[in-house]
């Protein structure tokens, strides 16, 4: 199964952080460029312990993604936002070989800009 583990570094808090990744919207705005939306459980809004959110994509295949926020040791004001996801892709040898070398870097290029767009200092004055 491919993964894909990045690390981005936001210049705030990881509770500020971790409250912005919370934002189904903000997810959502962020992810145009998939076509990604809420399609089941709480669709807009901020999510809350127990809620549950379906999202649903243009790309292909099954995900598991894990989000890490951590203080950065080297400046104490930010996070290191990590993601961890593990994907596979139908269609037996075929699918492996099309998540290795499509899938993988259409995934990477996709979470980055994502990141890119959480990490924005104006989300914390929203």
């Amino acid at each position: 199964m491919p993964r894909i583990e990045l690390t981005t570094v936001v210049q705030a808090v990881p509770e500020t952080v971790f409250d912005v990744c919370l934002d189904v919207d903000m997810h959502t705005e962020s992810m145009g460029s998939s076509a990604e939306r809420a399609v089941g459980g709480i669709a807009t809004g901020r999510l809350r312990a127990g809620d549950a959110v379906t999202l649903e994509a243009r790309h292909f295949g099954r995900s598991h993604h894990e989000h890490s926020f951590r203080p950065n040791p080297a400046d104490s004001s930010a996070t290191l936002m990590r993601d961890v996801i593990d994907f596979t892709a139908p269609m037996g040898p075929v699918g492996g070989l099309v998540a290795s070398v499509i899938l993988r870097p259409y995934l990477q290029r996709l979470i980055a800009r994502r990141n890119s767009y959480l990490a924005r200092d104006d989300h914390g004055r929203r």
